[in-house]
C-alpha cells in the first residue's frame, strides 16, 4: 500500500526588528531562492508574498521533515544570500521565531489569494496587528510583550 499526503502550512516570519527592507524590487529574487531552500528539502513552494517587513509563504512540507527544521533552513539560507546579494546597507537578518499553521486543502487558494493581496491589505493594517489577528483567530495564546524582538538604540 502507498502512501499518501497533503502538508500545507501557512508561514509567517518578519524582518529583524520589522525593518521596512525587503523592497519591492528585490522581493522577487528572494522568493525565487527561498522557492529554491524549499525544494532542496523536497519540499514544494504554493505561494510567497509579503511587504518590506515580513514574508509569507504557502508551502507543501514532506512527511519526512520538521516544520521548525523547514523554516530554520529557509531562514538562515536565505539571510546568507540576501546579504551577499548586498540587497540592504546593513546586515540582513530575520526576527527570532515564526508562526506555522497548517491548511486545509479545501481552505488553500483562500491563503493563496490572501498571500498575493499583502500590499493592499497592510494599507489599513500594520504586521504586528495582522500577526496578532492571525494568532488570535487560530486559537494561540501569547503575551503580547514577548512576540516581538525591540531594537535597543542609545
Amino acid at each position: 500500500m502507498s502512501s499518501f499526503h497533503q502538508l500545507a502550512y501557512h508561514v509567517v516570519f518578519s524582518t529583524k526588528y520589522r525593518r521596512q527592507i525587503l523592497l519591492k524590487p528585490n522581493a522577487e529574487s528572494i522568493y525565487q531562492y527561498v522557492g529554491g531552500i524549499i525544494r532542496s528539502l523536497d519540499c514544494h513552494l504554493v505561494e510567497a508574498g509579503g511587504i518590506e517587513d515580513h514574508v509569507h509563504l504557502l508551502l507543501n512540507i514532506a512527511p519526512t521533515i520538521a516544520v521548525s527544521d523547514v523554516i530554520r533552513t529557509i531562514k538562515a539560507n536565505s539571510s546568507k544570500w540576501i546579504n551577499q546579494q548586498d540587497f540592504t546597507q546593513r546586515e540582513f537578518q530575520w526576527q527570532k521565531g515564526y508562526a506555522a499553521f497548517t491548511v486545509s486543502y479545501s481552505q488553500r487558494d483562500a491563503v493563496r489569494s490572501y498571500i498575493q493581496n499583502q500590499e493592499e491589505h497592510h494599507k489599513t493594517l500594520s504586521f504586528e496587528e495582522e500577526y496578532i489577528k492571525i494568532l488570535t483567530r487560530h486559537g494561540i495564546p501569547f503575551e503580547r510583550k514577548y512576540l516581538f524582538e525591540q531594537e535597543h538604540l542609545g
